[in-house]
């Protein structure tokens, strides 16, 4: 960019700012809900809280159908060519 064209677009400077920011912000959001570990952790501490009669066979299988369907979801999402 020339400093012309820096200097027309300076008004536009904040707008790219911000724009930076939510694209960042984004990113790690993504990161985060996308992360299996802590997923595979509460699938370790359910099985734990079954073995130790904290919870029912009943409410095991839909925790852990919905904790499956979880990660299934997220694979899918780091490698959607795998399927």
């Amino acid at each position: 960019m020339g400093i012309l064209t820096q200097l027309a677009t300076l008004p536009l400077a904040p707008v790219r700012g911000v724009t930076w920011v939510v694209e960042r912000v984004l990113e790690v959001a993504e990161a985060e809900y996308y992360d299996p570990a802590p997923v595979e952790k509460e699938l370790v501490q359910l099985e734990q809280d079954l073995l130790a009669g904290r919870i029912d066979e009943e409410t095991f299988d839909r925790r852990e159908d919905e904790l499956l369907d979880r990660l299934e979801e997220i694979r899918a999402h780091v490698a959607p060519d795998a399927r």
